[in-house]
């Protein structure tokens, strides 16, 4: 089977030959570039790099080809969010700027964070007068690249190609936009605002994907969203209050992309969405990642459990624990146990549980890829990896 046909039997909840194997494919399972140095140097790899004339920062996280070969990686990204030149963008100093939806970021060594919040406090009345971004104003040559580098894969390669969100979601973009704790308590208090808060930002995100979705719809095998419903413990809202006030919208911006495309749909939530899979399931998610083993509730067991043949998983290798501080053999032990169980029947896409870390020592993430080639067999054969006698 190609990596494609394996894709599908993974997606189908049909056993593939092969695990799918994903390092950066999707947008929220990349690699610090820093530990990428570490694995080149390990590699004997430094000293320049392979990549595709059409590698370029617009199609995600491009990482060596030597790399993505050498740990047999089955998946390559194209696209990112897009940015419309008329907006409030701007760049205050080295060390700050504010994005095109008005929100101000403060380099802190490591991250950007989120520092000013330009609808804190705002009233319903507020967003008519507000200066949202013009989607019409995006640049089309970077559309153009984008496809350019989707057509390219997908002719040439048997790589399983991932299409990058264009836009961000509408619940992170409110928590964004308003703070947390403002933006929470107007779920509760202030559901006009909410509403209509949320029909300006699909309004926003169709015009986005018609522009893209229109133009590389027929070249990508899967596309994806990305809106944390959740922290580790629960979910932000209660499952009532997502399907009264998130779901409808969420539904509708999957909907919409389907207008043009017939790839699966891959949603990125951190934390335990437990109570939320089967809205998000009704809503038209088909893979979920990455399935962060944060407690019970989580674990890939307690997943194929609840909902097997349901959703494809994605993900699921700790990486707050295990690869951070585990030994070579810590991983490939839980690699091979998250494999055991979660992979019977197909409906699993191998990766770690969010982006790895520069913490991460370089062994353990080659380690991490190389024992999932070789725990997973399919069917009643026995899978001969770490740990089996």
């Amino acid at each position: 089977m190609s990596r494609c046909e394996n894709f599908y039997a993974t997606l189908e909840n049909r056993e593939p030959e092969k695990l799918i194997l994903d390092l950066a494919g999707c947008p929220l399972s990349g690699i610090d570039n820093a530990l990428l140095d570490k694995i080149s140097d390990l590699l004997g790899f430094n000293g320049g790099k392979e990549k595709d004339e059409l590698f370029g920062d617009i199609n995600g996280q491009i990482i060596d080809e030597r790399i993505l070969k050498y740990l047999d990686i089955d998946t390559r990204p194209v696209g990112s969010i897009l940015s419309p030149k008329k907006s409030l963008a701007k760049r205050i100093s080295n060390s700050e700027y504010i994005d095109e939806w008005g929100m101000r970021y403060k380099y802190t060594g490591l991250y950007w964070e989120h520092v000013g919040f330009p609808l804190r406090g705002a009233r319903v009345d507020d967003l008519d007068s507000y200066p949202w971004p013009e989607p019409e104003s995006i640049d089309y040559k970077e559309i153009e690249a984008i496809r350019d580098r989707a057509k390219y894969l997908y002719e040439n390669t048997d790589y399983v190609i991932c299409a990058s969100h264009p836009v961000y979601g509408i619940f992170e973009l409110g928590c964004w936009m308003c703070g947390f704790d403002d933006f929470l308590i107007k779920m509760a208090l202030d559901t006009d605002f909410i509403k209509k808060f949320f029909n300006i930002i699909l309004a926003y995100q169709e015009k986005v994907i018609d522009i893209y979705y229109s133009e590389i719809g027929e070249y990508i095998h899967y596309t994806s969203s990305g809106d944390d419903f959740a922290i580790q413990e629960n979910s932000f809202v209660s499952p009532e209050t997502f399907d009264a006030l998130i779901k409808p919208y969420f539904e509708e911006r999957i909907r919409y992309t389907r207008k043009y495309t017939k790839a699966a749909y891959l949603h990125h939530s951190c934390g335990n969405v437990h109570s939320l899979i089967p809205s998000l399931i009704e809503a038209g998610v088909q893979i979920l990642n990455p399935i962060q083993p944060v407690n019970e509730l989580m674990s890939a067991g307690s997943l194929k459990k609840s909902y097997s043949k349901q959703i494809c998983f994605h993900g699921g290798i700790d990486t707050q624990k295990i690869l951070p501080f585990g030994t070579e053999e810590d991983v490939k032990k839980e690699v091979k146990g998250v494999i055991d169980i979660i992979s019977k029947d197909g409906g699993y896409i191998f990766a770690a549980a969010h982006n790895l870390q520069k913490d991460v020592p370089p062994e353990n993430v080659i380690a991490m890829f190389k024992a999932a080639r070789e725990c997973y067999a399919p069917g009643s054969k026995k899978k001969t990896g770490p740990g089996n006698d």
